[in-house]
This record gives C-alpha cells, structure tokens and sequence, in this order.
C-alpha cells in the first residue's frame, strides 16, 4: 500500500496544496511551524479519523474557512482508490470514495492504513490511560474496520447513560441522602428513583453487550501485540529491562487480563463479568452521576521487568516503549497482508544515534516512509529518496 497523491483545501495552514508521491521513502523538510506536520497530520486523520495532535476537529479547519477537505488517491495490490474526507467542525463529517457519497465517514476506514510516530507517542507511556485506550482502538478500527461502529455504539451509549445518572445525582432532596445511607436500591425506588432505575436497567444491557465485544476485541489485540513490542523493544533498547503488556479491566479489580491464557475467556464471560460489576458500583454511581467501570476506565500496563514504565522507565526507556508500540503496530498490519504507509513525524531528532540507527534499519524496507524533518541532515542517508522543502505554507519537490 502507497499513497500516490495528496491534495488539501483549508486544512490547517494550507488554502490549497496537491502533490503526488511514489513508494520508498520521502522526506518534508523545512524548519518548525512551516506546515511539516500538517501535511502528514491529514494522512493519518484520513486513515483514523482522528489526529495526533489535537482531541477535537475545530484547529484542522484553516481559519476562516468552514470546513476541511482531504483527498487522497491510495493504491492497494495495483488497485487505486480516491478517498475524500469532509471535516465539518460541529456538524457530522462526510466522505466519499471513487467520487460516491458513503452513508457513514467511518465506512471508509481501512482503506488507506498508517502507522505514525510522533514526539506525541511519548503520552503512550507517560500518559493518562485514555491515550493508551486510544492507541487499542484505533489499531482495532485499522485491522477491523466494523469495531470503529463497536466503538461507537459504546460511546453513544455511555452518554445516555451519564446524562441519565447525573440528572439523579443532580436532583437528590432529603429524602434520596436518606435512601442513600441506607445503602438499600429498594429504598431509592421509594424516595421517587423507579423509573430512573427501570430506565437505568435498559442502558446497563446496552452497555454490557457494546462493552464485552470491545474489550474482547482489545484483550485479543493485546495478546497479539505482546510478543511483537517485545521483540521491537528488545531490538531498539537491548540493554533495557524485558518489555510487557497487560490489559487491565475496570471490572474485578483488574483481574480481567493478559495473565489469562489466549482465549482463556469468552465475551460472554466478560459480559457477566461487566454486569455484576455494575450491580456492585450503582449506588456509588448513583451518587456521582458517572459509570464508573466498564472499558472507558480500562487501561493498558506497560511493563519493564518488574516495574511498570510509568513513572519507573527513564526517558529514553519511554521513547524505546513508544516506538516499540507503533512498530508492533506496524508489524501486525503488516501480517494481516501488504504494508502499511509509515510515517514518522520529527521523530529522528529526538532519538539518540543508537536508537535512530535501530529504527531506520527496521523502517527502511518498508514500501512507503514519509518523514518530516527540520533540516535535511536529521533525515538518516539510509532513507534518502524523494524530498520536498516546506516553507510558508507550499510544498515544493527538490528535484
């Protein structure tokens, strides 16, 4: 898989910009705040609907203008498919493929798959576990494109369910404290709560049946990614400790994880295990108005030897792990079949000469690199090929 063609209108710094590329390495080389990132930024918004630098869609849209718009023609087995994403801050987005309208912009997903390094990835160790949850899922929406609906559907379900849990806490009286500290649901249905309860039941099922399947699918993605950062870790930073994954559940204190056998568990157990845990924590949930377990409140242990690396690993350990997550990342597209486009954002200047020597020996063979760099000399001799300089907003290509 290689990406032949970008063009973009009102994204970011760029009114208009188009180019083609080839497969093999290409370089985006300019200094700092000249539109580097943006243009590689759009590439894997296209492939994740999401961007790696900002939570929301309102900074992609050029100021002024009201919406965003990136094509790109990507070319699959000799295959070439034009896909067009429509960023509409506040409003739904759209998209199309070969020029059709699809119903729903997540439709397009998988048909362009990247795996991008930035300086960002360092929150992938040192990070709230949110960033970490985000890593699991938009691997799962590349590999399976269906689960970015999963996800979804559990999202939407989740804020029904937080509206309706912060209305009760919101409305307790007397005599809701009351039925609180009696630690009895049946005296909840007598301070007036019933049909919030009645109601509450409906969502919990929802939840539990959106919930079990995305946690199944993480808790298989761990498992395959295990002994693939592993391996990269080991490659990138051989003198450091053994590295490790863990998936670790909101339900039953954590014990909900890789330490079971592959396969060990089913979605049906998990689901009763998310059903029982929500039985256990309504009143508290009741009292707070916020679902409090359930796989929003998962996170992914990353381990070095005995310690976990938040907090324990060293900076340059952190980097290691990173990158050893988006290689493993990488490796488990690539065994799904073809590579995926690697891109590598401003990351060789943060490596030292060990660890920049490892990554480029593994990235070079892959069928397409897109890098982006500061100043020529940060770009390894190894990954030399196409070139454009960057500055006020144009890309030129240096022939």
């Amino acid at each position: 898989m290689y990406v032949a063609s970008l063009s973009l209108t009102d994204y970011r710094s760029y009114a208009e910009v188009e180019f083609t590329l080839e497969p093999g390495p290409t370089a985006f080389v300019g200094p700092n705040g000249q539109g580097k990132t943006n243009l590689v930024e759009a590439l894997g918004y296209l492939a994740t609907h999401s961007s790696h630098r900002v939570a929301t869609d309102a900074p992609l849209v050029r100021h002024g203008a009201q919406r965003a718009v990136i094509r790109s023609v990507v070319v699959k087995d000799d295959r070439r498919a034009l896909i067009e994403l429509e960023i509409n801050p506040g409003r739904a987005n759209r998209a199309r493929v070969n020029r059709s309208p699809v119903p729903r912009p997540r439709e397009a997903l998988g048909l362009l798959r990247t795996v991008l390094f930035a300086p960002e990835d360092l929150a992938l160790v040192k990070g709230d576990p949110s960033e970490r949850r985000r890593f699991l899922d938009e691997l799962l929406a590349a590999r399976a494109p269906r689960l970015a609906g999963v996800r979804a559907d559990y999202e939407r379900v989740l804020k029904q369910r937080n509206a309706l849990l912060r209305t009760v806490a919101a409305s307790g009286g007397g005599r809701r404290r009351s039925a609180r500290r009696q630690n009895d649901e049946a005296a909840f249905a007598a301070a007036g709560a019933g049909d919030v309860l009645a109601t509450l039941e409906i969502w919990d099922a929802h939840l539990v049946r959106h919930g079990a399947e995305l946690t199944a699918a993480r808790l298989d993605l761990v498992n395959a990614l295990r002994p693939m950062a592993a391996k990269a870790y080991a490659t990138l930073a051989p003198s450091s400790g053994l590295a490790d994954l863990e998936y670790r559940s909101s339900t039953d204190e954590g014990k909900l994880s890789t330490d079971m056998p592959p396969l060990g568990i089913s979605r049906e157990d998990i689901a009763e295990r998310l059903r029982a845990g929500l039985a256990e924590v309504r009143r508290a949930e009741l009292e707070r108005g916020v679902t409090l377990i359930g796989p929003h409140r998962d996170d992914l242990l990353l381990q070095l030897g005995e310690l976990p690396a938040r907090g324990y690993a060293s900076h340059g350990e952190s980097w290691s792990f990173a990158l050893a997550l988006r290689l493993a990342a990488y490796d488990l597209l690539r065994s799904d079949g073809g590579d995926p486009v690697l891109i590598l954002d401003d990351v060789f200047a943060e490596l030292d000469v060990q660890r920049r020597r490892r990554l480029t020996e593994i990235v070079a063979p892959a069928e397409q690199v897109l890098i982006t760099a500061a100043a020529a000399g940060d770009v390894p001799p190894e990954l030399a090929g196409a070139r454009f300089d960057v500055t006020e907003g144009a890309a030129t290509r240096v022939r």
